[in-house]
């Protein structure tokens, strides 16, 4: 604030001490009727998760129609479809389950 205007950001630049919460926060209210039944995110990683095949389709087109209505832009570099596994914040996603990335666990003692 000055003494003659008002400013805001436009965007918000990360480097501020509570940016991450304050993102996350965000998502969570944006992506509230997904999480917990095909999305799970994490600050600016999300997963779609979907039981059938068929469904995921749906379940993408429900994500991106939720990020456009709020204009949220996406990297699409970042973006990875149609895998049956990945990693996800230290962990392994599987069809069957989530499980510890064994890239992780190495042991370091020789």
């Amino acid at each position: 604030m000055t003494e003659l205007s008002s400013y805001y950001y436009r965007v918000m630049p990360f480097g501020l001490k509570n940016v991450g919460a304050t993102y996350q926060r965000l998502m969570d209210r944006i992506l509230a009727p997904m999480i917990g039944r095909n999305v799970k995110s994490y600050v600016d990683d999300m997963v779609v998760t979907s039981k059938e095949r068929d469904q995921h389709v749906f379940d993408m087109e429900e994500l991106f129609t939720t990020q456009a209505k709020y204009n949220l832009k996406l990297n699409l570099k970042k973006y990875v479809f149609g895998v049956e596994a990945g990693k996800f914040l230290g962990f392994l996603l599987t069809e069957q389950r989530i499980e510890a990335n064994p890239d992780k666990c190495a042991s370091t003692i020789g």
